[in-house]
């Protein structure tokens, strides 16, 4: 439980990290739509509308990814929180103490895993109201879709990433 106290205390310290929001202002991101949409020729207006119906399927997509790391960490805690037990046992044996050395790394890992997301959602939030229009339509839409795809491969590696610092496997 000090173990994850800790990781508790980091991640409530980082949370003054994030200062921005992930809501998009349209209005001012993407400038005068009407007029942009009244300038794009006929087969520009297909692909703007491939592209957002594209979108419209892969955003939900990505969105039940970001989810599902969060929930998985929040499993995988319970896991390891649920066998606590066996390899603490092993600590004072000097055969098979490594167990309980690398359980204990594994844990610290779990701990500063959670420090990482805030980290990789901090990024996102700076990344995200960064977008500017740069007068195309579709620049600003593949930027946001390309963040959040980033978002997404990054929250996937904050597990290996803390478990390599902290050298568990």
């Amino acid at each position: 439980m000090a173990i994850f106290e800790l990781g508790q205390h980091i991640v409530q310290q980082s949370t003054g990290i994030i200062t921005g929001s992930t809501s998009i202002d349209f209005a001012t991101v993407l400038g005068d739509v009407e007029g942009q949409l009244d300038a794009m020729g006929i087969g520009e207006l297909i692909g703007l509308l491939v592209e957002t119906l594209l979108l419209r399927i892969t955003s939900p997509i990505l969105s039940l990814c970001i989810m599902l790391v969060l929930v998985g960490r929040m499993i995988e805690i319970y896991i390891y929180c649920s066998v606590g037990a066996i390899p603490f046992a092993t600590m004072t044996n000097r055969d098979w103490g490594q167990m309980g050395q690398n359980y204990l790394r594994g844990l610290a890992a779990l701990g500063l895993q959670g420090f990482f997301i805030m980290i990789c959602v901090a990024i996102y939030t700076v990344l995200i109201g960064g977008i500017t229009s740069g007068g195309s339509l579709h620049i600003s839409i593949w930027k946001c879709a390309g963040y959040t795809v980033l978002l997404c491969f990054s929250l996937f590696k904050t597990g290996a990433v803390s478990k390599s610092i902290l050298n568990a496997h």
